[in-house]
Parts: structure tokens; C-alpha cells; sequence
């Protein structure tokens, strides 16, 4: 299914190119192609509801009102093959929640990628004492040396900027959620990306929801905070007051680890940041211009307008930003912005 994916802008591509009446410009062949691509995988795409039981037993979901719910294979899918994470990121991947009227292609929305890992039973002894300011304050001096890596290996800067929501451990129901405001890079502070992070613990490990979307959403995901923080439990004999200390496997991890991020690159699916910075899909459509122009210069077809054409930077820009920022000569589209770390 992968593969059909990823074949399937080439066969648009070609469709639109050899047409008897091609598109005018590269924006009208980038727009029809998008567009295409789009429409064909969200019909692929099929959503559930209701209570969903989770391969292996130890979770369940209850998909909240206002929410829909993609299963395992194509989360991944939408993960690897459209946002551009590496495999390994989703290896824990059991799902992902979508707002009902979104999809994986909406720039103006969020959702929670639902993961479960097995690291044991995490205790909460730590948790009244905790010094969240402290713990910015750490978190930010240690950038530094982490961002020096990123750059040699060309990934941008990532600079937490500060709690968009402070840490909260509910000790009664094991449950603990946080946000962070971001910067990537070089971006506009009005661009500052939105993290925000749910843990509730079990016996043999915790289930991770973790949103990440533009700091202005903020006040819509805490609108339905409330409901995705139920959406998650653990089935009979697997929630965190079943813990047998005879035969259960304590992790190594703490609760101030887990806010602090010491399990990103495992349970956090940090790495979904990447969504917004450089999806899959937009690269796609990127070589689509490229060639769409190629073939329109050898056969003399290129257009003549009255109007200034786009200019080569313009149109990269365009591209880079996604479908809604591609520059047309009628209304202007709404801002693009998405990116994953």
C-alpha cells in the first residue's frame, strides 16, 4: 500500500502533462496535483469510532466526541510515508486521534498520535516535588550542545521557549499533561509550534498522546483537553494500582524525567515535529512543478501573459510553504504552516 502511495502523484503527474490542453503556469499544475494527491489518499483513509480495542491487549480508546480515530497501519502510514518521520519514530504508534472535520493534509488543525510503550511501572514519589520553573531553566541551558548536534546534521535549532501549559500529575487517576511553546529555527515568533503532551501510567508502562500544532491552537486543544485525557485506559490487570512489586518491572523513568524529555526519542514522538517543517507530500508536489515547467519548455507551450509571471524564488517559496500560500493571479489562499521535530 505503501508503494502505490507513493507511485500514485507520479501517475497524476503524468496525466496532467500529456493532456491535449495542458495547465497554463507550474501554480496551475502544483494546485490540480495537490489537490489530486489529496483527495485520492484521504478516500483511502478510514476512520473509527467507538470503543477501539488495542492490538496486544494491556489498552483501550474510547474515541471522544468531536473525534475520530486511524488505526495502527495507517497512522504509520501518515506518520512515514506523508509527514516524513522516520520509521522508527512510529514504532510504538497504536494510532492517532483526528478532529472530526480534519484530515492528515489540514494546516489548521491538530491531532494526537496515541502510542504505548512498555517501560515499566513509572513511580510517582517525585511528583509534589518538582520545581517546573527550575525545570525550564534546565531544559533551556542544555539546548546548547543539543542544537549543535542538530545543525551538523542539518536539522534546525529547536528552542523551548517556554511551558504553554504548566505540568499537572493527576495522582489520583495516574494521569500527567503538559505543553511546551517551541521555536524552530529561524521562524516568527507568531509561527512558534505547540507540543503538548499527555502520559497516563500503568502497570507495565504508559500510554503517550502527543499533539503538536501553531501556538494560536492552543485554545482549541484546551478546549478538548478534557475529553482526550479520558480517551485512553488499561484493560482488566494492567492499570497502574494492579502493579505486583514481586513481578513487575519498575522503569527507570520518574515523572520529572518524563516532563523533562528524557524519553523523547523513544515514547515522545518528538520527532512528529517534523510534520511541519517539511511534509512529504509538499516535496512531492515540489518535483511536480520542476518537471510539469521542463516538459512545458520542450514542447513551446509555455504561455505568454499579459500579467508578471512568477519568478523563480517566488515560486519556490510558494511551494516550500504549501498549497495554500501558492501564489495565484485571482484571491490569495490562506497561510501554510506546519513542522515536526
Amino acid at each position: 500500500m505503501n508503494r502505490k502511495l507513493l507511485t500514485l502523484p507520479l501517475l497524476m503527474l503524468f496525466s496532467l502533462c500529456v493532456s491535449a490542453h495542458p495547465p497554463a503556469d507550474s501554480t496551475e499544475i502544483y494546485l490540480k496535483a495537490i489537490n489530486q494527491f489529496r483527495d485520492s489518499v484521504n478516500k483511502t483513509l478510514k476512520y473509527s469510532s467507538g470503543e477501539i480495542k488495542v492490538e496486544g491487549g494491556h489498552i483501550k480508546l474510547n474515541v471522544p466526541e468531536g473525534f475520530k480515530y486511524l488505526n495502527k497501519d495507517q497512522s504509520k502510514l501518515v506518520l512515514t510515508k506523508l509527514w516524513g518521520n522516520p520509521e522508527s519514530a512510529a514504532e510504538e504508534v497504536v494510532g492517532m486521534l483526528f478532529p472530526q472535520d480534519s484530515d492528515p493534509f489540514k494546516d489548521s488543525t491538530y491531532a494526537f498520535v496515541v502510542t504505548y510503550s512498555e517501560i515499566g511501572y513509572v513511580k510517582d514519589e517525585d511528583a509534589d516535588k518538582i520545581d517546573y520553573s527550575e525545570m525550564l531553566k534546565n531544559i533551556q541551558s542544555e539546548e546548547k550542545e543539543a542544537n549543535e548536534k542538530r545543525v551538523k546534521e542539518g536539522f534546525p535549532t529547536i528552542h523551548i521557549v517556554g511551558w504553554a501549559q504548566k505540568p499537572f500529575y493527576d495522582k489520583e487517576r495516574k494521569v500527567l499533561h503538559w505543553a511546551k511553546e517551541i521555536k524552530f529555527g529561524d521562524q516568527e515568533e507568531d509561527g512558534n509550534t505547540l507540543n503538548y503532551e499527555i502520559r497516563i501510567l500503568g502497570r507495565k508502562g504508559m500510554v503517550s498522546l502527543n499533539a503538536v500544532g501553531k501556538m494560536y491552537e492552543l485554545p482549541t486543544v484546551n478546549k478538548d483537553i478534557s475529553k482526550v485525557l479520558t480517551a485512553a485506559s488499561f484493560t482488566e490487570g494492567n492499570s497502574y494500582f494492579d502493579f505486583d512489586p514481586k513481578v513487575d518491572k519498575v522503569a527507570a523513568w520518574t515523572i520529572g524525567a518524563l516532563v523533562a524529555g528524557k524519553l523523547l526519542a523513544k515514547a515522545g514522538l518528538f520527532a512528529v515535529i517534523l510534520k511541519f517543517l517539511a511534509p512529504l507530500w509538499k516535496f512531492i508536489v515540489l518535483a511536480f512543478v520542476g518537471v510539469g515547467a521542463w516538459i512545458k519548455r520542450q514542447l513551446g507551450l509555455k504561455k505568454k501573459e499579459a500579467e508578471t509571471p512568477v519568478q523563480p524564488e517566488e515560486e519556490t517559496q510558494a511551494i516550500e510553504a504549501g498549497p495554500s500560500e501558492a501564489p495565484t493571479h485571482t484571491e490569495e489562499e490562506g497561510q501554510t504552516e506546519k513542522e515536526v521535530s
